[in-house]
């Protein structure tokens, strides 16, 4: 299946590409033959993730500084983006999450979780889409996406919530825009350690404790969700449309991650609160 130019010819952009799981699909879509776009907020980040990918693999590879969160900015990108050829393949990755008690959260606080992870997927998507049935090319979107959308999660209600709207619209969508070429798939990714995730989901938390709590006794690799994603976007999964892949090595069968918040404290929740307002 991962010849080497499984994805030759393939032009994939993907939202919040520069670092973490975004960062290991671009390489490995690079090192199967694609052509690179990808976007995210800080353009140095992005230009040294673009600059490390070319060195390895000699990939082409264009950055976007774009916040998704605004939909005239995703449609000045997807206007740039489509200017000198059209995308095959959209990864809605960007995203935003933390543990909070809920009902402390404020609106702001709320919406700083939605809107990258619902509204921006929604913007790039339809974005994408549109252009995609102008010019009667079919496309593919891949959303990363979370077992939140099956079990629920205490303390992360907001991520939950967007990535349980996000399913529904690839549902949704395989419907309406399968019949134009355009098929719509996701992944609900489990324990993938990164600097970000980690450090907001987990604060203080070593990897190890992570393994412990999976039936497997570890955590995910990027490369494994790289694969993954390599194969859904291919021509390989032609006939796969509507789905959402689990790959969490069965942990959401066991819980849904969240239970062992219940046991903190007030106060270690004060201490989580100053240290978020901090940064």
């Amino acid at each position: 299946m991962f010849e080497k130019d499984l994805l030759k010819g393939k032009r994939i952009l993907i939202t919040g590409g520069g670092s973490g799981l975004g960062a290991a699909m671009g390489r490995r879509f690079a090192e199967l033959g694609a052509e690179l776009v990808i976007c995210g907020r800080r353009a140095e980040l992005l230009e040294q993730t673009a600059s490390a990918i070319r060195s390895e693999f000699g990939a082409g590879i264009t950055t976007v500084r774009c916040d998704v969160r605004d939909g005239g900015a995703v449609e000045a990108m997807m206007d740039h983006v489509f200017r000198d050829a059209p995308l095959d393949v959209l990864v809605n990755n960007a995203a935003a999450t933390f543990i909070a008690q809920t009902e402390h959260l404020s609106f702001r606080a709320a919406d700083a979780i939605l809107a990258p992870t619902l509204h921006g997927a929604m913007y790039c998507t339809l974005a994408a889409g549109k252009r995609w049935i102008e010019r009667n090319h079919a496309g593919v979107v891949l959303s990363i996406l979370s077992t939140s959308t099956i079990t629920g999660r205490a303390f992360t209600v907001p991520s939950a919530m967007a990535k349980s709207a996000v399913l529904a619209m690839t549902k949704s969508l395989a419907v309406e825009w399968g019949p134009k070429g355009i098929r719509t798939v996701a992944i609900a990714p489990g324990a993938f350690p990164t600097p970000g995730a980690t450090g907001q989901l987990r604060p203080g938390e070593r990897q190890e404790s992570w393994a412990h709590r999976n039936p497997l006794g570890r955590h995910g690799e990027h490369g494994e969700l790289a694969n993954l994603a390599s194969y859904l976007v291919s021509d390989q999964a032609g006939f796969i449309n509507g789905e959402m892949v689990v790959q969490d090595g069965g942990s959401h069968l066991r819980s849904s991650g969240a239970e062992d918040l219940l046991q903190w404290t007030e106060s270690q929740w004060e201490k989580h609160r100053a240290t978020r307002a901090k940064n």
